[in-house]
């Protein structure tokens, strides 16, 4: 599933950044279902809640305030390094090495971020395991972001103002079209990452964003297919 990218879309970008859970590695790796677990266990045992009480209080709070973290820092004033720290604590030989994502990343001409909100140990332990981390100039995490997630405009206006990052150069990657909104808005090319197979059936729907299709100018399924398209037409 893809449409494919346009040259001249993409002839003067030259900063590309990307979202990396469901996005720099593959929706089946199903890396993100353990740090889920892991923060379903540790609403529980702050709450002293049972584990389905405590996942759908983790959910709520993720639709609220836009991620877990954020909800359990505004209710119950929770020490983020901790939280970060346990739920990140995960077997990363889950995600398989792509050399070929890796090589397509590195020719593309400009500066690469990984733009998440995660932090900066995931990110960094994630790429590494997947064989990209050298590729990218920076990590904007969501330590930098002043632990307000995305899709808050004031987190992008951070990352933009950090890095010096103008939107009609800059193309973002993400798998959450929700979190495409400010980007589109700033004049940044915006493409959306999709399952292999992609069916709008799979558990936690509620995740997807039928309501901003607007947002995203291209879709596909195969980020490093997708970028070889691209340099080979910047080639």
């Amino acid at each position: 599933m893809t449409n494919q990218p346009d040259p001249a879309r993409f002839r003067d970008i030259t900063d590309w950044v990307f979202d990396l859970d469901n996005t720099l590695y593959p929706h089946h790796s199903n890396l993100f279902s353990q740090i889920d677990v892991k923060m379903t266990a540790y609403v529980s045992e702050l709450l002293q809640l049972p584990r389905d009480e405590a996942r759908a209080l983790q959910k709520e709070l993720y639709l609220q305030y836009g991620t877990t973290l954020n909800g359990l820092m505004e209710r119950h004033g929770i020490d983020p390094d901790d939280f970060l720290q346990k739920v990140h604590d995960i077997d990363y030989s889950w995600v398989a090495p792509h050399p070929e994502l890796g090589e397509e990343i590195r020719k593309l001409p400009g500066r690469k971020f990984i733009f998440t909100n995660g932090d900066r140990n995931h990110a960094e332990r994630t790429a590494r395991q997947l064989g990209i981390l050298d590729h990218f100039d920076d990590i904007f995490d969501i330590v930098a972001a002043g632990l307000v997630p995305k899709p808050a405009r004031e987190t992008y206006d951070k990352f933009s103002a950090l890095h010096r990052v103008a939107g009609p150069q800059a193309a973002m990657f993400e798998d959450l079209a929700r979190n495409l909104a400010v980007p589109k808005a700033l004049g940044m090319t915006t493409v959306l990452i999709v399952p292999k197979n992609f069916e709008p059936t799979f558990s936690e729907i509620w995740e997807r964003d039928p309501d901003d299709a607007d947002d995203v100018d291209y879709v596909t399924d195969d980020l490093a297919g997708f970028l070889r398209t691209i340099n080979g037409q910047n080639g």
